[in-house]
């Protein structure tokens, strides 16, 4: 699934008008300032992009200008409530996150998307007493701009001369207002960035702690909570038990002088206890904190989700149930207690961490101590001290990526195992569904995105251990295959046929890992344009899968491979090329990527898993993008110069890529080998698993080129 891979976190992301998933390691935070540019027209004579309204937009492509009409009844709604004496604030910004600051989330909290009307999972909406803007990057613009009324300008993230949130509150808000968060919402790093950026024109940074703006308003027709049951995740499958990952954490905790830590992320909840669920669509994990200390682990959970297995798994590793809310009255209790707290910053919520600082004050004042001089990390990587007392529990705190993080993402022997079987199950599901919809097509069949992407879960839940999709399909026929995280709705969807290319980006989720694949097929004649972009494409993915690189090397090194093609004729495109991606958990996991962006210095190492996914996309024409799944593994070489390790990839997903869009004579001889040595695996590893018209299909899309 592409995603732009900067791993920023989340709200830190839109902030700095960059999406993707959360960043695990320490960052700058401050970027270079740079001039806001907006305009309602066309762009200067200088050719500078500029923010243009939804209204403008739709104009200019000849849109009815009756939709124009009136303000947005949730804008108004919203702003009433600026004025309240309790809340005074004006703006308001509304992320996209939970209060784990997850990727995907439960209907109940997608605030973003009901205020503005766009779904699409990355944005940031900030609204004024008189403005509302939308951020959002490349991945969604197009879609952005067909479903955001005339009263949301978007602000294309990314993009030369727009500005991020904080910039644009600078500009068009007056000196000294106040500026309103929910503290749940953002994490303690975006927070303070926001913070000390609009204070640049003596604005406030408001935490409105006890209310969210949207949902009061929202009100009872706001979706209720997610109440599904969680399940024991299989030792078989996990590979290590949960004692001895607590017993890893705890020795984390000793190695950096801490007494406890507080685990935010879902994905790391679950994989930390062996434990999945079904509160967050398309991912396996619930809703929870967890609380490690050197004698006990606590888990905020509601308990009604909780079976008599689960309590039982649970009891036996040491962990403690509490309810869900109860995670604020526990962190002031270890601050109380004068214990020092390991705080991932970049991901967990603002909320948490005042109530400890405002905690550890309290304690200080009460003991009358100054606490132990402990800080955030600074920029050599040792602890930076103050030579004052304690000051709102910064000295009590150490600010450090997670214990989890980088554990989760290096897989262990069962988690590699599981991710190889659940990818061939995928692969015979999808060698049945191709073989079914060039049938359908050729027979011209009506169908449209939507059923087709119905059709493919019909196949994969045959399959063994399928639990759920990865993510929503991304079914798109000709121009809506240019739009790059684009999901079709029954009512505004197009039919596949066999006039332009169809992309198809899919995932599922197995009982023993998780699937990520991208294949663009043409049920016709492909142009020799539409031949050439794909295969400068799949020359791109070729690159980066013979890839051979010392150890120690972050993963934006590698990035050039895949776009050096596309660049020679001037094409580009606008997401990451890898991400990581869990093992039966989420589809999009750090802290590894592969990107054009620079800021994560996070190396690849072995047991990592990677998508490699480039594309193409021409806007309003066609979509393309080739994608696989890699496990990062140790290489043997003649040398080893300097005495480090070299690293390569293996590939996890087999399915073939359509040879009918290929160029030859754009392909060197090493290039046409290892296509022919892919479909050679592909027929080995999957042929047994299939029979019938879908056998041979296999063999015939298999052959050598």
């Amino acid at each position: 699934m592409a995603i732009e891979a900067a791993r920023l976190s989340p709200s830190l992301a839109a902030f700095l008008g960059r999406g993707g998933p959360p960043l695990r390691r320490a960052l700058p935070l401050l970027l270079p300032r740079r001039r806001l540019f907006i305009a309602a027209a066309a762009a200067g004579g200088d050719g500078r992009a500029v923010a243009l309204p939804s209204s403008e937009l739709r104009k200019r492509r000849g849109a009815s200008s009756a939709a124009a009409a009136g303000e947005d009844e949730k804008l108004r709604s919203l702003r009433r409530l600026f004025a309240r004496p309790d809340i005074a604030i004006d703006a308001y910004i509304v992320p996209s996150q939970d209060a784990h600051q997850s990727e995907f989330i439960a209907e109940c909290f997608m605030r973003r998307a009901y205020l503005t009307g766009f779904t699409g999972s990355a944005g940031t909406a900030v609204v004024t007493k008189d403005k509302a803007a939308l951020w959002t990057d490349g991945r969604y613009f197009l879609q952005a701009e067909k479903e955001l009324s005339h009263d949301w300008t978007l602000m294309r993230s990314g993009n030369h001369g727009v500005p991020t949130t904080s910039e644009w509150l600078n500009e068009v808000l007056p000196s000294g207002c106040r500026v309103g968060i929910d503290p749940f919402l953002f994490s303690f790093d975006a927070a303070e960035e926001l913070k000390d950026v609009i204070s640049e024109k003596n604005h406030e940074l408001v935490l409105i702690k006890n209310l969210n703006l949207v949902d009061e308003m929202w009100g009872e027709s706001r979706p209720e909570p997610p109440k599904e049951q969680t399940r024991v995740h299989p030792i078989k499958f996990a590979g290590v038990d949960v004692p001895s990952k607590l017993a890893f954490v705890r020795s984390q905790l000793a190695e950096n002088g801490c007494d406890a830590v507080v685990i935010s992320l879902l994905d790391e909840v679950a994989w930390l206890l062996n434990m999945r669920g079904s509160d967050v669509p398309n991912s396996p994990v619930f809703y929870s904190y967890l609380i490690v200390e050197d004698t006990a682990a606590t888990l905020f959970v509601d308990t009604n989700k909780v079976s008599e297995d689960v309590l039982e798994h649970l009891k036996k590793a040491g962990v403690k149930l509490k309810p869900y809310e109860a995670i604020l009255s526990d962190v002031e209790r270890l601050a109380e207690n004068g214990a020092k707290l390991w705080l991932d910053s970049s991901s967990i919520n603002a909320a948490i961490v005042n109530v400890f600082r405002s905690s550890c004050d309290r304690f200080v004042k009460k003991r009358g101590k100054t606490g132990r001089q402990i800080g955030k990390e600074s920029s050599s990587g040792e602890p930076a001290t103050r030579s004052s007392g304690v000051q709102n529990g910064t000295l009590n705190a150490l600010y450090k990526v997670s214990p989890v993080t980088l554990a989760k993402a290096v897989k262990n022997e069962a988690e590699i195992e599981g991710m190889k079987s659940s990818h061939l199950r995928d692969a015979a599901a999808l060698a049945e569904f191709w073989c079914w919809l060039e049938g359908e097509v050729r027979d011209s069949v009506p169908l449209t995105e939507v059923q087709v992407a119905e059709k493919l879960l019909e196949f994969r839940q045959k399959q063994d251990g399928f639990v759920d999709t990865s993510f929503d399909t991304i079914s798109g026929y000709g121009a809506n295959g240019a739009i790059i995280h684009y999901r079709p709705t029954s009512e505004s969807c197009s039919s596949v046929g066999s006039d332009n290319l169809f992309l198809l980006d899919s995932g599922a989720q197995y009982i023993d890992g998780t699937t990520d694949i991208t294949r663009t097929v043409h049920f016709g004649e492909p142009s020799p344009r539409q031949k050439e972009c794909f295969t400068r494409v799949l020359q791109g993915h070729i690159a980066l899968d013979q890839a051979v690189f010392p150890e120690r090397t972050p993963g934006f090194v590698l990035d050039v491979l895949a776009r050096s093609s596309l660049w020679k004729i001037g094409l580009d495109y606008r997401h990451g090329t890898g991400h990581g991606v869990g093992a039966a958990l989420n589809v999009h996991e750090g802290p590894q990527s592969i990107s054009y962006r620079y800021g994560n210095l996070t190396a690849l190492q072995k047991g990592m898993i990677v998508s490699n996914e480039p594309g193409y996309y021409e806007d309003n024409s066609f979509g393309i993008r080739i994608e696989n799944l890699l496990l990062v593994k140790e290489v043997n070489l003649p040398t080893s110069f300097g005495g480090v390790s070299y690293l390569g990839f293996e590939k996890l997903t087999f399915v073939p890529i359509q040879s009918k869009l290929i160029d030859l004579s754009l392909l060197s001889t090493s290039e046409i080998n290892w296509i022919n040595e892919y479909h050679e695996q592909v027929w080995e590893k999957v042929s047994p698993l299939l029979n019938g018209d879908s056998l041979d299909w296999l063999r015939k899309n298999t052959r050598p080129l």
